[in-house]
């Protein structure tokens, strides 16, 4: 559900709407994918709380006539006009990898980026009827990338590397994203938007369970500055690659989609958007349980937790997630600038 505003924005406002919409991703998008089979024992993230936040996207959708993307394994949908691939766990590099790590228990993956994409190339006859008409499709329609690497860093951290030994995971996490787009380049895409990773520090689920000493938080933000700066090498090595990619492929438009600007400036300038001018705080979680209303033994969704009157005046979902409100903010940033480069509709789309 939280993903669908930023899809729903993305078809509503394209000038010449595209032909097909395709999403690869993980939590971050994932609109039932996870689920396709029944609802995991273990997600807590996919059961109702108490006061589950209003379907937005849904009635958005409804409004204006649009439809959402199915989750590519939805039983009995049609794909004519789009799929979403993303699935909640997803990471950027594959099992192989981390277990020449020693780091095979604390990853826990559903499917990588080019996991992902295999499955788009097994639905292709369910999209299209020929290879030819497949390819003209793909050059009419919008591919989103991401966000990814969240888990693949986040999985590192929660077993207790070092941050310098997850700092080496980026080039090859990069590297990932840059062979999957290639790959859907390959397959006729045109168009892709590539998103960046928010600010990992101003997240709940890390402010609680990365307590740093006094002096590496934020002085404004209240964030833990070196997972930040984390966040920040890895988005500065993407867009290195997205340009080279440009320079590889000029006929292929690339855009940069920022997810740590706005996130920041949620946290900075909360009032601006609409937001409760707070410490980063969950707005599903266990109520009066630590600063960041984030416990891991009552995550959203477990017994005891419970959701704010109110999540429009929160950007933080469940300490790990946005909100629609945010995703509302993000995704306008995305279509007309200023948090992505260069915006989705620039002058040529909207001529």
């Amino acid at each position: 559900m939280r993903c669908r505003l930023l899809v729903c924005l993305v078809l509503l406002a394209h000038a010449g709407p595209p032909a097909a919409v395709f999403n690869f991703g993980d939590s971050l998008t994932d609109t039932g994918n996870l689920c396709a089979d029944g609802i995991p024992d273990y997600l807590a993230t996919a059961r109702p709380t108490s006061a589950t936040p209003p379907a937005a996207s849904s009635s958005t959708s409804s409004e204006l006539g649009l439809q959402l993307l199915p989750p590519s394994k939805a039983k009995n949908a049609t794909f004519h006009h789009g799929a979403n691939f993303s699935i909640t766990g997803a990471t950027l590099l594959d099992m192989p990898f981390f277990e020449a790590r020693g780091l095979e228990h604390a990853v826990w993956s559903s499917g990588t980026l080019h996991t992902q994409i295999k499955w788009f190339q097994d639905l292709k006859p369910k999209i299209c009827s020929s290879p030819q008409e497949c390819r003209d499709l793909f050059r009419r329609s919008l591919f989103i990338v991401g966000a990814f690497g969240g888990n693949d860093y986040g999985s590192t951290l929660f077993a207790s590397r070092p941050l310098p030994e997850v700092h080496t995971l980026v080039p090859d996490v990069v590297d990932s994203i840059g062979r999957g787009v290639e790959r859907l380049i390959a397959e006729g895409a045109a168009e892709l938007v590539v998103p960046g990773l928010p600010p990992t520090g101003c997240f709940p689920l890390y402010l609680s369970m990365f307590p740093r000493p006094p002096g590496m938080y934020g002085v404004r933000s209240g964030c833990i500055r070196d997972l930040n700066t984390l966040s920040w090498v890895h988005n500065a090595a993407l867009q290195r690659r997205i340009a080279q990619l440009r320079a590889e492929h000029p006929g292929v438009r690339l855009v940069y989609a920022d997810y740590y600007t706005p996130a920041i400036q949620f946290v900075l300038h909360a009032e601006r958007y609409g937001f409760l001018k707070q410490t980063p705080r969950a707005c599903c979680g266990a109520p009066g349980v630590g600063e960041y209303n984030f416990n891991l033994t009552a995550k959203c969704g477990d017994p005891g937790a419970y959701a704010c009157d109110d999540p429009s005046n929160h950007w933080s979902w469940d300490g790990i997630h946005l909100t629609e409100a945010s995703y509302g903010h993000i995704a306008k940033g995305w279509l007309y600038g200023p948090f992505a480069d260069p915006p989705i509709l620039d002058n040529k789309h909207l001529g």
